[in-house]
């Protein structure tokens, strides 16, 4: 699961987090929910760390701390295509993307094969062989 299904979750927006809530569930019916280290960063660094604890606890979101270096390669090759891809941009390339967005893809590519984003153009355009799942009505 990516950073951003949290965001929606919790935004106290009631259509995106019942979009979201809808997609957690569809995503554990078809096995365990994970998340890489840096989405859990990304939450604490936002969040009470308890609350965010409780959470994970309450929904049985396991968090993968074991990143093997496959991880640490792929999202270091993807984010290079990436950076590459956009210094060759004219006009309008979209938002920036930071190193953790790669991390985040290449985790649930190793762990998964698919991810739970809001996100899917750059999980689609730099990890195409991982199955991207989105919460009905995301933008990304």
């Amino acid at each position: 699961m990516d950073t951003n299904v949290f965001v929606a979750l919790f935004s106290g927006d009631a259509d995106a987090s019942a979009a979201a809530q809808a997609a957690l569930e569809e995503a554990r019916a078809g096995g365990p929910l994970g998340i890489a280290p840096a989405v859990y960063a990304e939450l604490v660094a936002g969040r009470d760390e308890a609350f965010v604890e409780r959470f994970l606890s309450e929904k049985d979101i396991e968090v993968d701390w074991d990143q093997k270096r496959e991880v640490w390669s792929t999202a270091g090759v993807r984010y290079g295509q990436y950076a590459q891809a956009r210094r060759k941009q004219n006009g309008d390339p979209g938002p920036r993307r930071i190193l953790a967005d790669f991390l985040i893809g290449a985790h649930a590519l190793r762990l998964a094969g698919a991810l739970l984003t809001s996100d899917a153009r750059i999980y689609g355009t730099y990890f195409p062989e991982l199955k991207v799942l989105t919460p009905e009505g995301a933008t990304g």
